[in-house]
Order: structure tokens, then sequence, then C-alpha cells
């Protein structure tokens, strides 16, 4: 024998921290003899032998019958095994020849023998933060290396004692397949050839303390269904795009954020359901034609989907992400998901991902204290802890942590071609006190409450998403005054190239949701927005986030008792929502009034569209997305606010508000009126602009959309009465809690 007693201990209690310094091929000197040892420790086997090849035969350039057969010595029951080569001084290729106790005899490659499949450069830049594609490093990816087909594993674990690849493939026990460390990277790395797509794996860590760790793989692509949470290997480049079109196009539009963008946010589980299987979800292959169809009958320009990143627990709605580079198997396979955007490509509609970067869940078999310590989250709870979600914060100042958010990102948009990330929670990452009170926060190194890591952060991943793929839009979902978030970061802002437009959605709630008697005392809720409306690239939206946990449905918000009332409210909200503005986004199911909160676990009321109430609400989205997309003045002139100017903000006895938007050279005016109250007005006088004829666009009270049908027959001609500072005006009829929309171009007058 020529291992120590000491060493053979550190495979049968699998505290080997350097494998491949004792097990594989080494040249040795025993008793003054030069010669090759090779050792082997496997589970299961009775009997092995060492075959030797000619390099020839290794490389399939030759038969291998000149193999030699070198039988191996047991030197411990739990199976390690090595034979000694006197006077042999080369190297030379090798497979593994096994029996087992079931008598099985298979042969196969020593993963031992293999060098690393990690460069220096990978890992130095990876600690340096600046390895952008690592997730094509780190993980588990399918290679063929020497000739050999395999899985290269690598997983970051700087404080581990000892990292194991655990599967089926070795009874999921530690002991066998222990990783190498590289250098002083944190890396562990091991070549297991023969595995293939479809082996479920985890890595065992074991702690400097001593205590066993069983993680899922940080980098995974593929996950088993909950309660079991393994890691598959997975080939996530198994489609065949379709899509070059579409990638040409939107690559072509890179910064040009003036055109229509209207976004149908989509839960994949409850937007339908196979209810007569089960209540099934529909998978990613069936959904996307579905979705299709529906968008493009409505007329929206893409579609934003709910966290699909992995996560255990279907009550999240996949905010607590557990495998943050895999598509959730709920839905079907990654190139399920695949297929699925390629589709929606085709059909012309751009999907947007709903990303998770602000936090982690608690899981212990995922991130948290992932190699016994706390690596990916910060140690300290005022740090690292989220209280209102009591989850954990990313230490964004760590090089590697920051390198795997941002490879994350990446991932996506290479993976899966997607044409932007919805960044969720943007708020909670700006600022160290967010939701703390205080003593429970640490200032930053000056003083101050911005969370400076995090900030570059999202600076780096703004400008690297821009760099690498061009016309891909990112978007901030927050809610506060902090300056410059749609600013570009060459300018000092943050880089995003739209922001929710929180203060909005709350302020026109906050109006829409009064009875109509007191929306007179309310009207600087409505008004108050053109304040900081061009302060950033905004979208205009009501999420999901606005019919859970008690807030009720849109329509349910509405005051009133009969539902045909509370339509018409929905509808006139509507078209003041599509004319006010900013892009658009609209949660599933508001688009025709659905009654009941959102619920994750059933479908959407879809019977409710066999009543006009509620038809007629979609109905009136469609019309106002089709209206939006034609009309370059309200599609193409948001972001500038000399294109906005208020007619009448003031008339709170009528209830009534009217604005205009037009073009930069004045050749083309839209005209909103809103009127709320459920009494109708005749003769009401609307100052404009321009004298002639302004066509009537879009009456939300018409007869089509379940109103009353009062209206001003198509249009009005200007009267030369002054109003609002303007020498003109128009008579109009107000037909009761509505939206109108009307039209004057120089053609037309």
């Amino acid at each position: 024998m020529t291992i120590t007693p000491d060493e053979l201990e550190l495979f049968t209690t699998a505290t080997c921290a350097n494998p491949h310094s004792l097990l594989g091929m080494h040249t040795i000197t025993v008793e003054d003899v030069r010669g090759i040892v090779v050792r082997v420790f496997l589970c299961d086997a009775v009997e092995c032998a060492v075959v030797e090849f000619s390099p020839a035969e290794a490389k399939g350039q030759k038969s291998g019958a000149s193999e030699k057969l070198h039988p191996m010595e047991q030197l411990s029951d739990d199976g390690l095994f090595e034979v000694f080569l006197p006077k042999r001084k080369d190297f030379f290729p090798y497979q593994l020849r096994v029996t087992r106790k079931n008598g099985e005899l298979r042969q196969f490659h020593d993963p031992y023998r293999f060098l690393p499949t990690l460069g220096e450069q990978d890992l130095y830049l990876f600690n340096e933060g600046n390895e952008h594609r690592i997730y094509e490093k780190l993980g588990a990816h399918l290679r063929v290396v020497d000739g050999v087909s395999g899985v290269a594993f690598a997983v970051w674990a700087p404080s581990a004692a000892r990292v194991s690849v655990v599967g089926n493939f070795n009874g999921w026990d530690g002991r066998y397949f222990p990783m190498r460390p590289l250098g002083g990277s944190g890396v562990w790395e091991l070549f297991i050839p023969g595995l293939g797509e479809g082996e479920l794996y985890k890595f065992e860590i074991r702690s400097r303390p001593g205590n066993i760790l069983i993680k899922t793989d940080p980098y995974g692509t593929a996950f088993e269904a909950p309660p079991g949470n393994a890691s598959i290997v997975c080939n996530t480049r198994k489609h065949q795009w379709g899509d070059s079109e579409w990638i040409a196009r939107r690559t072509a539009q890179a910064g040009k954020l003036d055109l229509p963008m209207s976004v149908y946010e989509v839960h994949l589980g409850s937007w339908k359901r196979k209810l007569d299987d089960a209540n099934r979800p529909l998978t990613y292959r069936e959904l996307a034609p579905a979705l299709a169809d529906y968008c493009l009958d409505l007329g929206f320009t893409h579609i934003e989907i709910m966290p699909v990143a992995e996560h255990p627990f279907d009550g999240s709605w996949g905010y607590q992400v557990t495998g943050f580079f895999a598509p959730t198997h709920r839905f079907g396979r990654p190139e399920d998901f695949a297929w699925f955007v390629d589709h929606l490509h085709q059909r012309g509609i751009g999907v947007i991902l709903d990303w998770v970067p602000a936090h982690f869940p608690r899981d212990a078999f995922a991130l948290a204290e992932f190699d016994g310590t706390h690596l990916y989250e910060h140690s300290d709870p005022r740090q690292g802890a989220h209280m209102d979600w009591g989850t954990l914060i990313f230490n964004y100042g760590r090089h590697e942590v920051r390198c795997f958010l941002v490879a994350n990102a990446l991932a996506w948009l290479d993976r899966y071609h997607l044409d932007g990330l919805r960044v969720d929670a943007v708020a909670s990452m700006l600022y160290l006190d967010y939701s703390r009170k205080e003593g429970e926060w640490i200032p930053n190194q000056y003083g101050g409450r911005e969370n400076l890591e995090a900030l570059g952060f999202l600076r780096e991943t703004n400008r690297l998403v821009h760099q690498y793929y061009p016309g891909v839009l990112t978007i901030a979902e927050e809610s506060t005054a902090f300056a410059g978030i749609s600013k570009p970061v060459s300018e000092g802002g943050v880089g995003f190239d739209f922001k929710w437009n929180m203060g909005w959605m709350h302020d026109t709630l906050q109006f829409f949701q009064k009875e109509p008697i007191h929306r007179k005392w309310h009207i600087n809720d409505f008004t108050f927005g053109a304040l900081y409306q061009w302060s950033e690239n905004f979208i205009t939206v009501f999420s999901h986030d606005e019919v859970v946990h008690g807030k009720g449905s849109m329509l349910m918000k509405m005051p009133a008792f009969e539902i045909s009332k509370r339509a018409a409210h929905l509808r006139s909200l509507y078209g003041h929502m599509w004319a006010w503005p900013g892009k658009k986004l609209l949660f599933m199911g508001a688009e025709f009034g659905q009654s009941r909160e959102w619920a994750y676990a059933g479908q959407l009321e879809w019977h409710l569209l066999q009543y006009l109430d509620h038809e007629g609400i979609r109905l009136l989205v469609r019309d106002l997305n089709r209206l939006y997309r034609t009309e370059p003045v309200l599609g193409q002139n948001d972001l500038d606010g000399r294109n906005f100017r208020w007619v009448n903000c003031n008339d709170g006895d009528t209830t009534a508000v009217s604005y205009l938007r037009y073009d930069r050279a004045e050749t083309t005016f839209i005209l909103t009126v809103g009127h709320y109250t459920p009494v109708p007005r005749e003769g009401y006088l609307v100052g404009v602009p321009r004298k002639g004829w302004w066509r009537e666009l879009i009456n939300t009270d018409s007869e089509y959309y379940g109103g009353s049908g009062l209206g001003n027959g198509g249009g009005r001609c200007t009267e030369d009465t002054p109003r609002d500072g303007f020498a003109q005006s128009l008579r109009l009829v107000l037909p009761p809690l509505s939206t109108t929309l009307f039209k004057w171009t120089a053609s037309e007058a």
C-alpha cells in the first residue's frame, strides 16, 4: 500500500479536501523504485482493474485489441483500490474495469485522470466579478474532454472543507466523487465521464466545523418537482430558434423608446388551466399559441410573465427563487420555455421576464449559508435580512455574488431571447433603511441610507444588458422619488429604460375609488401625476399587486353597487389610462373586469365574457390598444412633456377634466375629456387650439361597450366661443362616468 493510513482515512471519513492529489494517476517512488500509481475510490465495487490503452486506441484510431489489464489491490471495504506500476515513466490513457457486488461488470473512464475544465482566466475574472458568462463555466455542463463525453461540475464554496457531487450515480454518497479546489478561487471542480443529460445531482458540502450540507446547484438549469429539489443536468441549447427577424428588428430599434408599448402581465399558472385534467396549468407549448392569439386580438405589444425561475412554493408566485437559472418545471422543460418565447416572437409579441435579484428565501437546500457561512447574503441581519418577506438580501458588494447576479440576467437573455427584464423590488435595493426602524440598519460609508453596492450592481447590469443585447429593455419596479432611475448610466443615472409609475397608479386609484359625489374634492389626486410625469420614462401600470391581499379586483374597487355601474367606472378609468402619457401595463383579468381577486391556484373567470358588462371592457381595451398603436400622438410622444397640455383641470363642480396630446409640429391634436359623475351633461364647453372638425375616437360610454350610448354623434365642429384660454371651443355632451377622445388634424379641418 503506497497510501498512508491517514490519507486512507480521508476517504473513508469523507474529509479529503484535495482528492486529485491522491486519486488518479501519479508518479511516485516506492523503496527507491520510480513508477506510476493509480488509485480509485469506488462505491459498491469488489474488484477493479486498470485497462491501459495506447494513445491511438484512446482516440479511437485503432481497435482496443492490445489493451493491457492491471489488477488493483483493494485497500478498504469502502472501495479504495490502487495499483503500482514500477519503472513506468509516462502517463497513459486508461479506463477502469469494475465488478460490482451484484456481479455486474462495468468499464468506464476515471474522473480523476482529467485536467480542470476551468482556466485561470475564468477564475480570475469570476473572483474579480467580471466573468459575464460564468453561467457557462460554473454549474453542470455537458462536455467532451479528450474525446470523452461527460459532465463538468463546478461550484463556488470558498469556506467549504470538502465538496462532493452526489446523485443516483453514486448512491448520493458524498465519499465518492469529491471535487478538487482550484487554488484560492473558492471554486471546486470535477469532470465525471459517462454522465449525460437528465442526471439528478446535488453538491454535498462539508463545512469547516464539520457539518454536512446538501445543496442544489446555484447555477442549475433544471430542477425536479417538489418535494424533491435536485438539480438536473440539462442542455439549454437544444431549441432551434426561428426568431432571427424579430431579433434583427429589436436590435434596429435599440434606444428608440418613443414606440408604442402595451404590456399584458401574465401569471402562467393561472391564466388558463385544464379544468378537465385535474385542474392542471397549461404547458409552455400550450400557452404560447393561446396567449399569442389573445394578445394579438387585444393589440398588446408585449407580455410580461411573472417570475418563472424555479421556486418550490406555488404561493410565492415565483418571487421566492431557489433556481435562478432554471425555467420552472411546472410548465415543461427549458427547451419548451425557449419554444414558448420563440413562438411569441414569430407572432410579433415581445416577452418581458419578471426578474428577482433583490432577495432569496431561507430554504436550507438552496443559497442560504451555502458553504456553512453567509456566502451569498450578509452575515449581519441589519444588512442581510428582509423584514417584510422573511427572506435574505444578496451581498452586492461581494464580487462573486455580483457576478452571479449579472450573469443571471445575461443568461436569461442569451439562452431564452427575452426582450426585457422587469426588476422586482428595486426600492428595497436602493435604501439600506428600507422597511426598517431606527437602529435596524447600517449606514453606508458616507453615513447615508443609499445602498451603494446595490446601486453599483444595478448600473452594471443595465449597462451590460444594453451592451450585449441592444434593444432589450430593463424596467424598474420602484416606488420612491429616487432620482435618475431611467437616466443612462453614462449620465449618472441608474440606467433603466423605464420605471413603473407607482405614484400615478396610487393617486389615480384613490380618485376613482371615491364615490362620484366626493370626487370634486379630489381632483388633485387625478392631476398630481403631471407634476412628475416627465421626471422618468414611465410605464403606467395596474399590476398584480393591485388585485391581491384583500385589495379587490379592479372592477370591485369601483364605487357602485351594480356591476354595470362598476363597469362604467372602470371603462372611464381605462380610457384615461390609455390617453395619459406613458407606456401601458395591465394585469391579466383586469382587461375584462374580473370580479374576484386574482387567485394563483385557479384560472381567470373566463365565463364572465358572456356578459356585456365584462365583454364590453375587453372590447374597449382592444380598441384603446389599437388607437394607441396607430396614433403617433399617443404611442410615440409620451416621453416629452412638451407634447402635453391641460385644458381644464379645475372644474370640480362638474368633475370634468380635459387635456391635450399633440405632435411636435402641432399638426395633430387628441383631446381627452373625462366626466366622472353619473349625471350626463349637455352643452359643456371645452376650449380647443384649432378650428374645425374634432372627430370622436373613443367614447367609453358607447353602447358597444355596455354603456348608455350618449355621445357626440361621431364628432363636433368648433364654435367661436372663447374657453379655457383658446379662441374657440367644442360644445359637448358629457356622457355619465365616461372618458371621450377627440382628434383634430389639419387634413380633416
